[in-house]
Order: structure tokens, then sequence, then C-alpha cells
């Protein structure tokens, strides 16, 4: 999975799958042994998330949405994702 962005110690991936699961635009946070699937509005799909790093994370996407969106869109015509900034 390509990692877009890593801040604090949290890495945000994004991939594409061809599965129904994988028809909502998504990212995944990892922070340590945590792990969740976030919407492009910064909503928990799947897993959990500390709650300090969750608001990270929803600060992150709140300025990045745009760049989150693309990707995602990049991603399904097969094309590889670019690096977006961290959260500083």
């Amino acid at each position: 999975m390509p990692t877009l962005s890593m801040f604090y110690g949290i890495i945000i991936i994004m991939h594409r799958e061809d599965s129904s699961r994988h028809h909502t635009p998504h990212f995944h946070a990892q922070y340590g042994s945590w792990n969740a699937s976030f919407d492009l509005n910064g909503n928990v799909l799947a897993g959990e998330f500390p709650p300090k790093q969750m608001k990270l994370v929803v600060a992150w996407v709140e300025i990045h949405r745009d760049e989150l969106s693309a990707n995602w869109d990049l991603l399904s015509c097969g094309q590889k994702p670019y690096k977006i900034k961290p959260l500083r």
C-alpha cells in the first residue's frame, strides 16, 4: 500500500482494490498497533484509533481532503498516488 503521509507517528496509506468493500473512497491510518480505515471526511469506517491521534488525523483530513480525493481518483485509474504534506 502506498504511503501518502507520515506525521506524529501516524502513517497514512491508501490503496484501491476491486471489491465491494473498497467502493467507498477511504484511507488507512496506522499508529503503533492501532489501525483504522477512514472515509475522506475523517469518519472511522473500521478499526480503532486512540482519541488524541484520531483528532490529528481528522485535522489532517480537513486540510488535505481535495488531495485525498485526487489520490483516490488516481488509484481508481491504476495510477500511483502522490505524497501529501504531513500535519505540522
